[in-house]
Parts: structure tokens; sequence; C-alpha cells
């Protein structure tokens, strides 16, 4: 059965970066679309960004468009989250999620639970 595992996350000043991993282990990962997302305390769950199973198409939200940066190693099933010029406002727990979606934009908007969800990985930016 597949399981999903974030890493990367950590404490960042403001302006840094962090490279977050998405790793599947279990089964294999290269037939369905990866997203990112996450939430912070009192806030609604945001979409950040979508790959679909190729690596052909991309979704990104506006408040991280032109920073982050998905992609994804269907060889060694794992897919990747760079983040660049990071905000405070981008802290968050960040989740991947993996599933059969129409669309990386169908993936990236929907509220529903996803069949797989990792366990999250705390980004926090602060000075």
């Amino acid at each position: 059965q597949l399981q999903l595992v974030e890493s990367g996350g950590g404490l960042v000043q403001p302006g840094g970066s962090l490279r977050l991993a998405c790793t599947g282990s279990g089964a294999t990962l290269e037939y369905q679309h990866i997203g990112w997302f996450r939430q912070a305390p009192g806030k609604e769950r945001e979409g950040i960004s979508c790959i679909s199973y190729d690596g052909g198409r991309t979704k990104y939200a506006d408040s991280v468009k032109g920073r982050f940066t998905i992609s994804r190693d269907n060889a060694k099933n794992t897919a990747y989250l760079q983040m660049n010029n990071l905000k405070p406002e981008d802290t968050a727990v960040y989740h991947c999620a993996a599933d059969l979606f129409t669309s990386v934009e169908a993936m990236c908007a929907s509220r529903k639970p996803f069949d797989f969800w990792g366990q999250g990985t705390q980004v926090t930016v602060s000075s």
C-alpha cells in the first residue's frame, strides 16, 4: 500500500530557501498526480502546487508563483518542492498528496480527502 513521507522542512530566514521532498513507498507514483498543500493554524488548506503524472503539466497558487517550483523524479518515486524567497506568510505545515485527477488544476483546487496523504513537514520562516 502506498505511503508518502515528506521531508526537508525547517526554520529559515525570510528570503531563504528550502527544498521539500515527497517520497512514496509501497507502490509507484508514476500514474498519479502529486500535489503540495499547506495549512497554517486558523487558515484554510491551500493547494500550493500540483504536477501531472508525467511531470508535463504544473499548477501554482498565485501566492507562490515565481518563487516555488514543483518537480518529480519518477525513477526515485519522489516529488519535490523548491521554495525560494521564502516569506513569513509561507509558514505552515506542508503536506504532499497523490491521487488520480483529470487535471492538476482540479487537484490543487480540491478540498476532498486524498487517497494518499503524507504526515506533513513544518516550514517556519522567521527572523
